[in-house]
């Protein structure tokens, strides 16, 4: 079995020609599902990228999204259309709305959104100023602690989504691949070649799910982990444990691409 991995593919930066002519590019690899770790588009057009897809593909998408994914709207709504799509469709699984997808006799997939949580680098003198904070309803406010307050907020239930998944998971798998938008840990959030700084490390990382995570590793060293990423923009892995890897994927408006095939021992 074999996968195809994409992420940060921002199909809202095509036009209607190179939006079919990169889905039809996807459908012709073949693998028997696809990945993709979040950010397809943005709130107003997300189901209609879901659908589109689904129509061009014709096999599992499993996918997370991504902070752009609710731009123009909000999380709660956006989140409740893509589960009112994903109940009654074959192809499409969110996987924030499953506990867990076995993939082979060995591998298991699980995933969640996340949210980056600043509790990497220094949140309160960071120059940064995310879209996020004016484009997504729950986020938007002037006020620093709030909006620590709001992304810790959906950084711990993406935790504890993962905290509840991951002895399911390895009930009957020695192998799990692990997809979420936002990377894990500070050494995975890589732009172009180095590790992010301290200004933008606490809109690029998710440590509470990466202490979750290394935490059940640890406990676990037969069980191998992979950990596919995205949000960052640039390609890079790192070993965070000799049995937990992470990859972080690159991206490029307007250029969507498949990061790599993925073999599925």
């Amino acid at each position: 079995m074999n996968a195809a991995w994409l992420t940060d593919i921002h199909l809202n930066f095509l036009k209607h020609d190179q939006l079919e002519e990169f889905l039809l590019l996807v459908s012709e690899e073949t693998v028997d599902c696809f990945f993709v770790s979040g950010d397809i588009g943005e709130a107003d057009k997300i189901i209609d990228y879901l659908k589109h897809a689904e129509s061009v593909l014709k096999r599992p998408i499993y996918f997370v999204l991504g902070n752009h994914d609710y731009y123009e709207g909000s999380i709660k709504g956006t989140r409740s259309m893509v589960a009112d799509l994903v109940k009654n469709s074959e192809n499409l699984i969110w996987l924030n709305a499953v506990d867990s997808v076995s993939l082979s006799t060995h591998t298991v997939l699980i995933g969640h959104d996340s949210w980056a949580d600043g509790r990497f680098g220094d949140f309160y003198r960071s120059s940064v100023e995310l879209n996020d904070f004016y484009l997504i309803d729950e986020l938007k406010t002037r006020d620093r602690t709030l909006r620590l307050s709001a992304i810790q907020e959906l950084a711990n239930e993406a935790a504890e989504h993962f905290r509840r998944v991951l002895p399911l998971a390895v009930k009957k798998h020695n192998r799990i691949i692990v997809l979420t938008h936002v990377p894990p840990f500070k050494e995975a959030t890589w732009h172009e070649g180095q590790i992010s700084g301290d200004d933008w490390l606490p809109f690029f990382s998710c440590k509470v799910v990466g202490n979750v995570l290394k935490n059940f590793m640890e406990k676990h060293p037969m069980i191998e982990m992979t950990v596919l990423c995205g949000h960052t923009h640039s390609f890079g892995q790192c070993e965070v444990l000799p049995n937990l890897k992470v990859v972080t994927g690159r991206a490029e408006y307007g250029v969507p691409q498949i990061q790599r095939i993925l073999d599925i021992i």
